[in-house]
This record gives C-alpha cells, structure tokens and sequence, in this order.
C-alpha cells in the first residue's frame, strides 16, 4: 500500500508505473461501443448516458441499420425514434438530443462529425466527456475520457481530489504524456469493472496495489469493514 507522494516527479513517475501496469494487465482495453464510423459513435455515446454499453450495444445494433445517416435521424419522427431507443433509458430526452445533434451536423458540417472540441460541444447532448470519446476514437487527438470507474480510481490512486470529470481530466493530464492518455482510460475503466468495485473493490487481486494509497484512506476502510 503506497502513501501519496507529493512532489510532482514522483506522481508522474506512480502514474506511468500504473499505466505499464494496467496495460499488462489489460492488454485488450479499447472503447466498449460498437461503432464503425464517427456518427455512430456519437448517436452510441449520447444512449450510453447512465445506461451499460451492453445494454446500448443490444439496441444500436439494429438502430445503425435504420438510420445510417444523421439526415435519416433528422427525417425520423420523434416517436418512432423514441419507441427504438426505448431500452436505453431516458429515451425522450435522448432521443432529441439525437435528433437536434443531426440537424446540426446536416446544416452546418455537411453531415459529418467535426473533429475539434469547440465544434463537438456545439452539438446538443454532446459534453467534453462525449466529446473526447469522438476525438480520441476517431480524429485521432489525444484525450482522456473521465467516465465513472475513471474518476473512482483516478481518486483512489491520489492523482486527484476532484469529482468535477472535467478537473480530473486536467489532473490527469498534468501526469501522462498525451501518447498514453486513451489507453489510460480504457485501462482504468476496464479495472473498475474488474477490480476497483465502488464496493467491495478486490485489493488482493490489484495490479497495483502496491502503489495504491487507497486502502489507508477512510473511505477504503469503511468499505473493509
């Protein structure tokens, strides 16, 4: 069990450590959503709001064949792309989202996704989270995507105190070299879903256990007990 380091050399020196790794550890982690071009990825990261990528996986599998331009989300009527959507949850306001985030990218991109942040957050439904989803995935611009397991371990490896995404998207970045900031992420997600539980984490079991401070702080004795 590491106690926090504070100088930033040695921060940056933990974190590169725990990159290796996770790497090692998980060398298949990638971006759950199944996609095969831009749009699809956006319409799959708008539905995976507070739904499982699985769960969003099951529904744009037959979504993407119905619709498989953003002029044909634009075409639809509310109703019936609600009906489709239905199983990802909060489907009313999703299913605008879509629809309002199409027009947009037929009135003013030709179409396409655009590929900068400024024009991304432009498009309804759309956050920084999504946003660097779309840049590290498909424009190839280095990123780091905070979702909840990367915020949960982000904490509990000390490399922030910050539950706002976008501070800890920064904390984080201050620590990796931008080459290594996708597949941080992925690599954080998929030991979250592994082994850092919100509860009951598997700390014997840890990779970098060694180098977690988590298990002396208050919350991971609390969760021990």
């Amino acid at each position: 069990m590491a106690k926090i380091v504070r100088t930033r050399a040695a921060q940056k020196a933990r974190a590169l450590e725990v990159y290796d790794r996770l790497r090692k550890a998980y060398p298949d982690a990638r971006c759950s959503l199944d996609f095969t071009n831009p749009l699809e990825l956006l319409v799959a990261t708008i539905l995976a709001a507070q739904c499982t990528d699985e769960r969003v996986n099951m529904v744009t599998k037959s979504l993407f064949q119905r619709y498989p331009d953003a002029a044909s989300y634009v075409r639809a009527p509310q109703e019936e792309l609600e009906e489709a959507i239905r199983a990802c949850g909060f489907y009313r306001n999703k299913a605008k989202n879509i629809r309002n985030a199409c027009a947009a990218l037929v009135e003013r991109f030709g179409g396409r996704v655009p590929e900068t942040m400024e024009e991304l957050l432009t498009l309804d439904g759309v956050g920084r989270k999504t946003a660097n989803v779309l840049l590290c995935e498909c424009a190839g611009t280095p990123a780091i995507v905070v979702d909840t397991h990367c915020g949960r371990l982000a904490r509990r490896l000390g490399f922030t105190k910050a539950r706002d995404p976008d501070k800890i998207e920064q904390d984080l970045m201050k620590l990796l070299p931008s080459d290594k900031w996708r597949m941080f992420s992925h690599s954080l997600v998929f030991h979250g879903r592994a082994i850092c539980h919100a509860r009951g984490p598997k700390c014997s079991q840890c990779p970098v256990a060694d180098l977690c401070p988590f298990p002396d702080t208050q919350e991971g004795k609390r969760i021990a007990k």
